[in-house]
């Protein structure tokens, strides 16, 4: 009696849960996902910031503008002379010299409109290579994220639409474990088993509404992850809208790793980064030129300019030597392109053993799947076989038991394996992605 209301109690909130449930197409989670998801969100702000300090290296072509208007009043005798010189307010008693030694006090008001242009900055030049390479690097790292979220969001659904079978058939081989539990009490009542028969199949009963319980908790465990992908903090319980079906897209031989894989690019890009970083510490040996000018205002009272002036000319900044400073920073960058490049290599290496070993767990899901669906039918047609036997007194219980419990194994097993080759498929795709096929 409490196996039956143990079923019942499994079979009303199955039922009652699924009224509360939306069901979502395989689309909509990927747009959902490639819109919402934080792992996006994160990858834009990082390409954002590399844009930015690309957009920086521009100093090297826009001139540099300044506005300033200062104020003092002083009694130095250089800079009271100077100021009046500037204001063009030199008198003739001016040069006496008790006045040009002790000074009274001098007011100064100064506007001065100030431009830089660089003209030529070799290690500014292969700076600005190298933040670019950076930022191409982000962008295509951006890329490839949105990538790796569409194979996660498929896998994702996958296991959702997995989950949601094994329930349904959890709950079919419920009802058929009561059936088959009533139909041994009544065998029971007319003397024709054993009371540990019947036992046998209360035990069956029990186990499958266990084995319900724990696909409720699998349905709902995917759910929140598909949820999590797609950002969604207050959701339902999702249900898969698309119907599990065997992906028919498969390659008939191993693909070959494409150098334009978004990743692969990316890693190239930083190589080109660090390369570039490296040539500019080298030019920084040589000097920089800039030309420069500036255009002055005086007085003696603020935002007035009776007296003006400008300056122009070109200049060139040459460090000789700054220590070992220079050396050492040159030795760093070189050894952190090499680092880069070894770990390219690497990465393009590990990356198509990562692709041989995807293609062999895809053969063996294909071969997995063609073994589990012979399975299936075998026991399906075994476990009808024994159950017309058994009604009619032919067959005992435990054989019964054993033909129902392989062909609910075998019919999960054959669910997995779909779920198993359609995943594999998935991720050998993921590993071959090509933008530009």
């Amino acid at each position: 009696m409490k196996a039956v209301v143990l079923g019942l109690f499994f079979l009303l909130t199955v039922s009652g849960w699924s009224q509360d449930a939306v069901r979502i197409s395989k689309s909509e989670v990927l747009d959902m996902v490639l819109e919402n998801n934080h792992q996006i969100r994160i990858s834009e702000q990082e390409f954002l910031s590399s844009q930015a300090d690309y957009r920086q290296t521009n100093a090297l072509f826009f001139p540099n503008i300044s506005i300033s208007h200062t104020g003092f009043v002083t009694t130095n005798p250089l800079m009271a002379f100077g100021s009046k010189l500037n204001q063009a307010s030199i008198r003739a008693s001016d040069f006496d010299p008790d006045i040009l030694n002790d000074p009274d006090q001098t007011q100064n008001v100064a506007t001065k409109f100030e431009i830089q242009q660089p003209l030529i900055n070799f290690d500014g030049f292969w700076k600005r290579k190298a933040a670019r390479s950076t930022m191409e690097a982000n962008q295509l790292n951006r890329q490839r994220t949105g990538e790796f979220l569409t194979y996660e969001a498929d896998r994702a659904y996958t296991m959702l639409q997995l989950a949601e079978r094994q329930l349904q058939v959890l709950e079919k081989n419920l009802k058929l474990a009561e059936a088959n539990k009533t139909l041994a009490q009544n065998r029971f009542e007319q003397g024709l088993i054993q009371q540990a028969d019947v036992l046998l199949f209360d035990v069956r009963f029990a186990e499958v509404s266990n084995q319900l319980q724990h696909a409720r908790s699998s349905l709902q465990n995917a759910s929140d992850y598909l949820a999590f992908l797609m950002n969604k903090t207050d959701h339902p319980i999702y249900l898969a809208g698309d119907s599990l079906k065997i992906d028919t897209s498969a390659p008939d031989i191993i693909p070959k790793l494409s150098p334009d894989r978004a990743d692969i690019k990316a890693m190239d890009e930083v190589t080109r980064a660090y390369a570039n970083a490296s040539k500019a510490d080298k030019l920084a040996f040589l000097p920089n030129i800039n030309a420069f000018g500036s255009y002055e205002l005086y007085d003696q009272n603020f935002f007035n300019g009776e007296a003006s002036g400008y300056l122009v000319g070109i200049g060139m900044n040459w460090t000789i030597l700054d220590g070992t400073k220079r050396f050492s920073k040159t030795k760093k960058s070189k050894a952190e392109y090499e680092k880069a490049k070894t770990e390219f290599e690497q990465y393009k290496y590990k990356s198509e053993l990562e692709l041989r070993k995807a293609w062999r767990q895809f053969q063996d899901a294909k071969n997995n799947l063609e073994l589990t669906k012979l399975a299936k039918t075998q026991a399906q047609q075994a476990l009808k076989i024994r159950s017309n036997r058994f009604k009619e007194g032919l067959e005992r219980a435990t054989d019964l038991l054993f033909a129902e419990v392989q062909a609910s194994q075998k019919e999960l097993e054959y669910y997995q394996s779909m779920v198993t080759y359609n995943s594999t498929l998935s991720y050998l795709n993921f590993l071959t992605e090509n933008p530009t096929q």
